[in-house]
């Protein structure tokens, strides 16, 4: 057994059929399927239940993908080490973001390339959970983030660079936006508009910041729509349906067309914000001097 049949087992115990893993790997179908036979003989075991349309692994076949899986890993990445070692910094960076903390990027971005020119960036936008299992399966090697971090992972499992925290502004509709004189906003004035909130089915801890704020200040806030992203809050803004609250940073991505942003007074909660990589992988030298940036 090679790590060449471990890889082809693999494609073909994610994809479930050989002709698709097939062409994931860019081979004719005869080729994979005579790997997998010679795998199974030289092991004595089963790996695939055949009875159905798509293959299905056996106990043992399911055991071999997990340990194969680990070892793959383990290989690309002394590979990866190895590589690091003689040539330096360069290469591809993988960053996941939610989508408030994009603007904190640009600057590292720029400033980063003109110390390392030969490193370029894959930047992946998404909630925690879907930033989560790319961390997992190691598409991206970090991710910039609201916190706490809400992926199913243990959170033992990460590591947490925490940034400075940031503040919470309301955003208005500009028809609705009391004079231009007024700059702040209480909690209570907030409380008599229909609101829209940064909500999913999976995280929730930006809506459940905002709602206990206004419930400690002994309100209860008109909630008209839990939204899946900032864009959409935002174009509701701008429509005049609603007001909302988010963190500072986020409309710096942000133009304030047809809106208008206002401090909160008498608020004494902030968004905490936060680099987040796997603590029991190996992190590339680039991603290192990444988080060094901040």
């Amino acid at each position: 057994m090679d790590i060449r049949q471990l890889r082809y087992f693999l494609a073909v115990a994610n994809e479930g059929q050989v002709t698709s893993a097939a062409k994931s790997l860019n081979m004719e179908q005869p080729p994979l399927s005579r790997q997998l036979k010679l795998l199974e003989q030289e092991l004595g075991v089963t790996l695939f239940d055949r009875s159905g349309k798509r293959l299905r692994l056996t106990p043992t076949g399911e055991l071999l993908r997990l340990r194969a899986a680990a070892l793959l890993q383990q290989f690309n990445e002394t590979i990866t080490e190895v590589k690091e070692q003689d040539e330096g910094i360069q290469g591809v960076l993988s960053i996941g973001a939610v989508v408030s903390c994009i603007s904190l990027l640009p600057q590292r971005i720029k400033i980063f390339r003109e110390q390392y020119p030969r490193v370029t960036f894959k930047v992946q936008e998404g909630d925690h959970f879907l930033l989560g299992e790319q961390l997992e399966q190691r598409t991206i090697e970090l991710i910039v983030t609201r916190l706490p971090f809400e992926a199913s992972s243990e959170l033992q499992r990460y590591s947490v660079l925490q940034l400075p925290s940031d503040p919470f502004v309301a955003i208005l509709p500009s028809q609705w936006s009391p004079p231009m004189s007024q700059l702040t906003l209480t909690m209570r004035e907030l409380a008599q508009y229909p609101f829209l909130t940064l909500k999913t089915d999976q995280t929730t801890g930006m809506h459940a910041k905002v709602v206990n704020e206004f419930r400690q200040n002994g309100l209860e806030p008109q909630i008209l729509c839990e939204c899946s992203s900032v864009a959409i809050i935002l174009a509701f803004v701008a429509a005049g349906i609603g007001a909302t609250i988010l963190p500072k940073s986020v409309m710096a991505s942000f133009p304030l067309n047809n809106m208008r942003m206002y401090d909160i007074t008498n608020a004494e909660f902030q968004s905490d914000v936060g680099i987040v990589w796997l603590q029991d992988r190996y992190l590339s030298k680039t991603a290192k001097r990444f988080i060094d940036t901040f």
